[in-house]
């Protein structure tokens, strides 16, 4: 795990499984319909239960630059923050979109009162947005907002695959001051 702050919020990049972070919510870089099919969506289902799908279904159609809020079933996680990346089930898609559900994603997480977000590379799957490039958008929308009136105290970034990883340290690298 590697360690960066920026301003008076930690970010912290992990290689490790989304579902078994323990912050108040987890990311998931939906679609508009809602459909927890594969990828992350389908991680978070499998593990957190149906429920979660069903829930955020009754919400659908959602548009890119939204986002809604979830329980997050038997997860860790107290809340799902699902941001639509696409309108429809595996689109390819690019960074302004991966920005509009970032900005998103940290409205609600705000709105919310959430201290702690775990992220994972937002349109990274099968949406085609490199690794780097997601972390970037993210890490940018992040330094774009008025931090006075935010809660979040915590961001994680967790890569499933080493490589993945590898690029989300790089890019916050570029980005942030390595704390450890």
């Amino acid at each position: 795990m590697k360690v960066f702050m920026y301003k008076n919020i930690v970010v912290k990049v992990k290689k490790g499984d989304i579902t078994e972070e323990d912050c108040e919510a987890i990311v998931n870089p939906a679609n508009s319909m809602m459909i927890m099919g594969g990828g992350v969506a389908g991680a978070i289902k499998r593990k957190g239960g149906k429920i979660i799908e069903e829930e955020a279904r009754r919400y659908a159609p959602v548009p890119v630059g939204e986002a809604i809020v979830t329980g997050a079933g038997v997860l860790k996680a107290k809340y799902v923050i699902h941001a639509p990346t696409m309108e429809k089930p595996a689109m390819p898609i690019t960074v302004k979109h991966v920005i509009k559900a970032a900005q998103a994603v940290f409205k609600v997480a705000c709105s919310r009162g959430f201290s702690c977000i775990a992220f994972p590379a937002l349109g990274a799957g099968v949406g085609g947005v490199p690794v780097k490039e997601s972390v970037k958008a993210i890490l940018r929308v992040l330094k774009e907002m008025d931090l006075s009136r935010c809660s979040i105290r915590e961001i994680r970034l967790i890569a499933w695959r080493e490589k993945d990883y590898v690029e989300m340290v790089n890019a916050c690298k570029e980005q942030l001051e390595v704390y450890s």
